[in-house]
């Protein structure tokens, strides 16, 4: 709370949640925590805001110290060296990947949202894949590592790329070609297990879901539903172009990457490249094409007015990347961090 500096307080923090609230992560510096399944965008909200809170007063004052405080930013701005959760299979990846374990400490926002069964999961991924970078992009909310401005807008997603099998991938038709990939991938080697298979988007080897994995975590929560209602719409509107018959779209992996880079540089304060020309764009274009791609979806889950205002607000007020770096050029970092503790509970 004063300095600002990390600390490894995720095994206290989670002492104090009741069983299946909050589960550690890679580093003690950080704890994982995620919603119930819910069909309803203003249930998702209270389920997260509660869940910070919850987190929160955990990881607040208590017998033996004056605790520590929670925030939601991809990375810390400070940086220093991350200590190591316990458990073997940590210490397997630290062991295999050397400093690229050591130095992870990054948060993302993954969403799942149910498909019917995993052909139509694979279906989706292959049509929501190009629309991953703009979600990059809305959520983009990690300008600094290691106490410098790193000139992107999400760097985590920069450091998150550095694993083997992080990033985008190429179509795959139906679950046998997805299965068929992750066989090929599992073959070399290089990845541990199933559980390293880090793709942008994927299915869910846990649930009935394809799971979107691209977005930092965000610094609103207001910001986390717009990228789950973007998401749930994405998916909605892919499985309906696969029951219609239509192809998805020809993107290649080294173009997504291109398109990757640039939302994780930009944000939503430059130019993105659009999914389907591969022509930079203004953001906002982008963004308001992306909504108008989802608009069917979005009115026959109710959404339209609600993602609409999220992604207005976005465009707006710009992302936690760009209040990050207001508060720490006006302020500090010690004050930014603080300031963002009570922007991750509102």
């Amino acid at each position: 709370p004063v300095h600002g500096t990390a600390r490894p307080d995720a095994p206290r923090v989670l002492r104090r949640l009741p069983p299946g609230r909050g589960t550690s992560e890679l580093q003690r510096e950080q704890v994982e925590t995620g919603s119930a399944p819910h069909t309803s965008l203003s249930a998702l909200r209270a389920d997260l805001l509660a869940r910070r809170r919850e987190l929160a007063e955990a990881a607040g004052g208590g017998p033996g110290g004056p605790g520590t405080l929670l925030v939601a930013l991809g990375t810390h701005p400070l940086g220093g060296v991350p200590t190591l959760s316990p458990g073997s299979r940590y210490e397997r990846m630290s062991r295999r990947f050397g400093l690229l374990a050591r130095e992870q400490l990054t948060c993302g926002c993954h969403v799942h949202v149910g498909v019917a069964d995993r052909d139509e999961g694979a279906a989706v991924l292959d049509r929501l894949r190009p629309w991953a970078p703009v979600l990059l992009a809305l959520s983009a909310n990690s300008p600094f590592w290691q106490g410098v401005d790193t000139g992107h807008a999400s760097y985590r997603s920069r450091v998150w790329d550095r694993w083997p099998t992080a990033g985008p991938t190429g179509p795959v038709g139906d679950a046998a070609g997805y299965d068929a990939l992750v066989r090929r991938v599992l073959a070399t080697g290089v990845p541990m297990d199933t559980g390293m298979l880090y793709f942008d988007v994927r299915l869910s080897a846990r649930y009935p879901t394809v799971e979107v994995r691209v977005a930092d975590v965000c610094l609103r929560v207001d910001d986390a539903v717009l990228v789950a209602g973007l998401v749930r719409a994405l998916a909605d509107t892919a499985a309906a172009e696969h029951r219609a018959g239509r192809p998805a779209p020809d993107v290649g992996v080294e173009a997504l990457r291109l398109a990757s880079w640039r939302a994780s540089s930009d944000g939503v304060d430059g130019e993105l490249v659009h999914p389907l020309s591969g022509a930079p764009r203004p953001a906002a274009q982008v963004v308001a094409d992306l909504l108008e791609h989802v608009a069917p979806a979005l009115a026959a889950a109710g959404d339209e007015e609600l993602v609409r205002a999220g992604a207005a607000a976005v465009l707006q007020r710009g992302t936690g990347a760009r209040w990050q770096r207001a508060v720490a050029a006006a302020e500090g970092v010690p004050a930014l961090l603080r300031r963002a503790a009570l922007l991750t509970l509102d």
